[in-house]
């Protein structure tokens, strides 16, 4: 079985992980500190003994026991009460009084803190040692055994980080139930968007939250075009089917009689043959065009370029075929007229219309390009000489097909083919305006 990888899956481990990383270091530092305050204590304890006993103003110090064996044992249960030793040297370092449990350090200890050996087997201790003020008539130490001292740092560090383990799980589950919560707009759309079906018309219903609003509308966008892709192969199809059926019927119907037809019939046929397989070839050029066209919005990316060079380019491209069909073939535009679109698009469109002057039109027709900048526009006028018969409307873009690529292109350019005309009647052409800029294509990107 495939393991599939999962947003929520991967943040709550991020998020787990790191919440006990934190907390394993919040214990260990926390332990520590513990610790070093626990042995503060005891050390503030030795002095504060130390400073009391040197503060009572009597002559005679007598030896006990552990001063805490001798009061009530009801009175000795805080967990925090230590069993300490005290011993009390005069001027001359003669002892004149000893509680608790230790043996008698020497006399000749610097003041202050520090840890010794004592006893046999020797044992750790803590002691504080100092002289009373003054005529140094007294000199007191407080001893405490380190392996009590070292209990109640770990007691103390032990209360210190127990919270933090105790609170750890609750934390963890309040992350987990936050971090469900938080993602579960993420988990509806993506719920919403398993659910579409192929050619499905899209209804998405965008959370609140500013991040998804992006989401959604490349999600709709990337839909809209793959719907439309769909219905454009359709729509191709469905093309291609009608407008070759009867090319091909005639093509087969001429082949037929070909085979049986009399040597004089032959030249006649042949010449028809000719014709239907010119326009099968046109028919399949134009829906190669209309292919192109859709394939071009989808897959390629609009670019900035010059539509006046691009006219005067095409049209330079037909100057010697006019010039045989004794047509006049001209420009006008502006030096730059500049556009965002598909040029392959645009220039494929103005072929289609200049191809269509120049084979539906009668010699010494004046066939103009014209492009205008405001609005942006380009437009193919044709104008016979006087006297010349004029094409019917119908013919003037020949196959229906032709007439679609244009408007195809027309279309993804947000523009519209429309038929124009002088005030004389006489000049008529189409025109695709006004051409806007294209966005940039998000699926191509």
């Amino acid at each position: 079985m495939k393991f599939t990888p999962s947003l929520q899956r991967e943040l709550l481990a991020w998020t787990l992980g790191g919440l006990v990383a934190v907390w394993l270091a919040f214990i260990y530092f926390g332990y520590l500190t513990g610790e070093h305050e626990a042995d503060e204590l005891t050390d503030g304890h030795l002095a504060s003994v130390a400073s009391l006993l040197l503060a009572q103003r009597i002559d005679q110090f007598s030896s006990q026991p552990d001063a805490a064996a001798l009061s009530d044992p009801s009175l000795r249960a805080h967990d925090y009460q230590h069993s300490m030793s005290v011993v009390i040297w005069d001027g001359s370092g003669q002892v004149l009084a000893h509680t608790g449990v230790s043996a008698v350090p020497d006399f000749g200890l610097a003041d202050g803190f520090q840890t010794i050996n004592l006893g046999t087997p020797p044992q750790p201790w803590r002691l504080f040692v100092r002289w009373s003020e003054g005529e140094h008539d007294r000199r007191v130490a407080v001893l405490l055994p380190i392996a009590e001292r070292d209990e109640l740092a770990q007691d103390i560090a032990g209360q210190v980080a127990t919270p933090g383990l105790w609170l750890l799980p609750v934390v963890a589950l309040v992350l987990v139930l936050a971090v469900r919560r938080g993602l579960r707009p993420l988990n509806t759309l993506s719920a919403q968007v398993r659910s579409l079906e192929v050619g499905q018309a899209l209804h998405l219903q965008a959370p609140p939250h500013a991040e998804f609003q992006s989401m959604v509308q490349a999600i709709e966008t990337l839909s809209s075009r793959y719907t439309a892709a769909l219905q454009g192969e359709r729509d191709l199809a469905n093309e291609f089917a009608h407008e070759l059926r009867t090319p091909l019927a005639a093509l087969r119907l001429h082949v037929d009689l070909l085979k049986t037809a009399e040597p004089q019939a032959v030249a006649g046929l042949l010449q028809r043959l000719d014709q239907d397989t010119q326009r099968s070839a046109a028919v399949i050029h134009h829906l190669l065009a209309l292919a192109r066209a859709s394939r071009t919005q989808l897959a390629e990316e609009a670019a900035v370029f010059n539509l006046a060079a691009l006219a005067r380019r095409v049209a330079a491209d037909y100057g010697e075929r006019a010039y045989k069909a004794r047509h006049e073939l001209c420009v006008a535009a502006p030096d730059v007229v500049e556009l965002r679109g598909y040029s392959t698009l645009l220039e494929l469109a103005l072929r289609n219309l200049i191809e269509n002057s120049l084979a539906h039109t009668p010699a010494g027709t004046l066939i103009e390009v014209i492009v205008a900048q405001h609005p942006v526009s380009v437009e193919v006028r044709d104008t016979p000489q006087a006297g010349a018969p004029v094409c019917a409307e119908e013919n003037i873009l020949g196959l229906g097909l032709g007439h679609q690529v244009v408007r195809k292109v027309a279309s993804i350019h947000s523009a519209d083919l429309t038929r124009t005309a002088l005030a004389d009647g006489a000049s008529m052409g189409y025109q695709l305006a006004p051409l806007r800029d294209i966005e940039r294509n998000p699926a191509a990107a």
